[in-house]
């Protein structure tokens, strides 16, 4: 643990929030894959300090214009745009024969896809109306749970899914997710409607500046990403539109789970919520209330981390958890248990976790889930989300290493939550509550009372309230599962180290770390990278000639190769080396320390036996 002295002089380093902007900050990277500046020591942080800096970046995502060249999420031409997209939704609301509002993405913008069309389709139905949203992940629904992203790297995949789909519509609304514009899957999707502008209107919803769009020619497709956004400019604000405000760097390089997340539930469900609001109370969107949303959420940003001690607390006992080979569960009701469930499934591909060490249970398993495909459970266990699948799978042998974290609110069953709480307590004493309340909510809480530690915060009341749980959840999650990896030293300085390289994004982003840390070539790290997921000491003519979607496949069936390289290339030594290296240091972050430091004293020693020559 770090002083509390050290702490407070380390946050008050944080003076200048936007270096990140600067054209000279490293230059070669889009913003959604450059490293903050406010993070570069995010690893030897304590829980509570951590939590501050993640703070510090989220209050990114609301900074206004600063005259440089990136918009913001409140620049006029953002809000100007969304309110078109808004207009958009709102004549399907109001006329919805025979069209659709189709989201799209891959990963995490798959998942949060998924969760708003279940959201507004839930609020048609509500008014029983016909639903008209329809969500597409790349990899099909098991992707809402596991890493499926070399699916991300198919740009006809992406075109055929979207056409099967929209069969037979007259007018679709596609919404296209891809915060670094990167991902080929939703580009094959995006040029796919510009082909068809008698049907489709295609959106755009990234975090990057179209000059930084990806260049590299797309797997079995003649365009690249950004030769498709660049048509969309051609048609921008008539048959397609581009939102991409800038929201700065990730806390962890490229980890796009989180402010990428954040910042896309915002805009798309300020988006929809209008155009609800519009279309069933005879009124028109307006650029006001889209503002007054946006606002309302920065609100939300501000009312959850006014609890960053809290935080902290959960944050640490999770590290602990990790640190000892225990789990994490999350045990959630509600649109709470999706956000459980999502934020989970992304800590195996962010920090090369197992599927055990952060799992996400919902009350009522896909019957609340409500997923296309259904129940998914024959798949295997790591499919198994329900509560009931957590007492018979996990509860048996649960521990106090393990920690338990619960997500309800006012709106769920209290009893059944307790009841729940009273299994687990038989078990352990590790379980830790958060609940989201309405001021002028006077229920006595019982379950905190069993509780080890109790994060409650209390809302006004308001239509989109729900929403507003779900970010706040979102941010408290993000943090305990990105702290917890921290503290089991999975990032070293604020990069993912043990990222899994299983998609021509990771392929590229590992290559970067590499070259990044060790300083040598970026053709010298795609070597190392390559050794390293061939397990070669020499890179034969079939490996150099394959292409990246044949690298990925392979590295997708092998561990830490990432460190692996990275140990090969800070100290020049063969692979069996590296890997006696990194069993001798299992923490990943202790072996690169290790590496580089030896790297330090190897350079150090020869300079001196040079000027001992001379």
């Amino acid at each position: 643990m770090r002083s509390l002295t050290m702490e407070k002089r380390d946050f008050s380093e944080i003076s200048d929030t936007c270096k990140w902007e600067s054209p000279d900050y490293e230059p070669w990277f889009p913003v959604s894959e450059k490293s903050n500046p406010l993070t570069r020591d995010i690893d030897k942080s304590s829980p509570n300090h951590i939590v501050r800096l993640l703070a510090a970046c989220d209050a990114q995502m609301f900074q206004k214009d600063t005259g440089t060249s990136y918009q913001r999420l409140f620049s006029d031409s953002v809000v100007l745009t969304m309110l078109e997209v808004a207009r958009t939704v709102e004549q399907i609301l109001r006329d919805p024969e025979d069209s659709l509002v189709v989201l799209s993405g891959c990963g995490t913008s798959g998942r949060l896809a998924f969760l708003m069309a279940s959201c507004f389709n839930r609020a048609l139905r509500d008014r029983q109306q016909n639903t008209v949203y329809c969500y597409i992940i790349a990899g099909g629904d098991r992707a809402l749970l596991t890493s499926q992203e070399a699916s991300e790297d198919d740009p006809k995949l992406g075109m055929l899914t979207l056409e099967k789909l929209c069969e037979g519509k007259r007018r679709v609304l596609f919404i296209g997710i891809s915060c670094g514009l990167s991902a080929p899957f939703v580009a094959g999707q995006l040029d796919f409607c510009l082909k068809h502008p008698d049907i489709y209107t295609p959106v755009l919803v990234g975090f990057n500046p179209v000059t930084q769009a990806r260049e590299e020619t797309m797997p079995g497709y003649s365009l690249t990403f950004r030769e498709v956004v660049q048509r969309m400019e051609e048609q921008r604000g008539q048959r397609a539109f581009i939102i991409n405000p800038a929201v700065g760097p990730e806390a962890i390089s490229g980890s796009s789970r989180m402010k990428g997340g954040s910042a896309t539930k915002i805009l798309l469900e300020t988006i929809l919520a209008a155009a609800h609001t519009a279309a069933f109370t005879n009124t028109h969107v307006t650029r006001r209330v889209l503002l007054d949303m946006m606002r309302g959420y920065e609100r939300v940003y501000s009312v959850t981390y006014s609890h960053s001690d809290q935080i902290a607390t959960l944050l640490q006992t999770a590290g602990l958890s990790l640190q000892c080979g225990g789990r994490v569960c999350y045990l959630s009701w509600g649109s709470l248990g999706l956000v459980g469930l999502i934020d989970a499934s992304e800590c195996i591909p962010t920090f090369g976790a197992d599927y055990e060490d952060i799992r996400g249970f919902i009350s009522g398993g896909y019957q609340d889930m409500d997923n296309i495909e259904g129940d998914l459970t024959s798949l295997g266990s790591q499919f198994c989300i329900a509560h009931e699948d957590f007492v018979s799978l996990v509860l048996p042998t649960l521990s106090d290493r393990d920690t338990v974290l619960l997500l309800y609110t006012c709106h769920d069953d209290v009893g059944d939550v307790e009841k729940m709480v009273h299994r687990v307590r038989e078990k352990t004493s590790n379980l830790h509550s958060l609940y989201h309340g309405l001021e002028g909510d006077t229920a006595v809480d019982s379950i905190g009372l069993l509780c080890s530690s109790v994060l409650n915060i209390t809302w006004p009341s308001s239509s989109t309230v729900h929403m507003q749980w779900e970010l706040s959840s979102k941010l408290v999650l993000n943090a305990v599962s990105t702290g917890s990896h921290v503290l089991k030293g999975k990032i070293y300085r604020n990069h993912m180290v043990d990222l899994q390289v299983t998609n021509s994004k990771l392929y590229h982003r590992a290559i970067h770390i590499l070259q990044k840390m060790s300083g040598v070539s970026l053709t010298q790290c795609e070597e190392a990278l390559l050794k390293a997921i061939y397990h070669v000491e020499q890179l034969p003519e079939d490996i150099t000639s394959a292409g990246v979607t044949t690298h990925t496949l392979t590295a997708s069936r092998r561990n830490r190769v990432v460190p692996l390289a990275l140990v090969c290339l800070l100290i020049g030594c063969s692979l069996s080396e590296a890997e006696s290296r990194l069993e001798s240091h299992p923490v990943v972050r202790d072996a690169v320390e290790a590496c580089l430091t030896s790297s330090q004293h190897l350079t150090s020693s020869a300079g001196d036996q040079n000027s001992t020559n001379h």
